[in-house]
């Protein structure tokens, strides 16, 4: 019904990632402020990177799902794409280690560059400069998640 109306598709996309946005950042800071605070994983560097970071990673997640509802043509089918998505990413994450032909496939997961930005910060004591090329492909891979929103959603959204 939505794309019936006289609103541009981008729009639609804009509103998505802007409406649950909101809903992720809450949930962001409420999950590392507990997480480090609470049941006080060790973290040695700035609880604010870890924030971003965090902010971040569920910008990614958020425009990947919106990414895969696009996709869907029912809640059913949604479901069925969750564990097509998510698995992948764990095993692919750099939390295992993998032969060197799969390592490869790592460099094009976001949750290995989510992991190693977490990874640079809470255990190393990392700063900003050494995060920097994992929040560039962060924030990358939700600008090109959105990009392919709103292109998809002109292919599989015809009115």
């Amino acid at each position: 019904r939505l794309l019936s109306t006289p609103i541009k598709r981008w729009e639609i996309v804009a509103g998505y990632v802007i409406g649950f946005g909101l809903v992720t950042v809450l949930q962001s800071f409420l999950i590392s402020w507990y997480c480090v605070y609470v049941l006080k994983i060790v973290m040695i560097g700035s609880f604010a990177l870890v924030l971003l970071i965090t902010l971040l990673s569920a910008m990614v997640a958020l425009t990947l799902g919106i990414l895969a509802s696009t996709a869907a043509s029912n809640e059913f089918q949604m479901m069925q794409f969750i564990p097509i998505v998510i698995v992948p990413q764990v095993f692919f994450s750099g939390l295992f280690d993998l032969s060197p032909s799969l390592q490869v496939v790592e460099m094009f997961m976001p949750l290995h560059y989510i992991a190693d930005a977490l990874r640079q910060v809470m255990i190393k004591g990392n700063g900003l400069a050494a995060i920097s090329l994992d929040l560039t492909v962060i924030l990358s891979c939700s600008i090109v998640f959105i990009i392919l929103n709103t292109v998809l959603l002109k292919k599989y959204r015809r009115i």
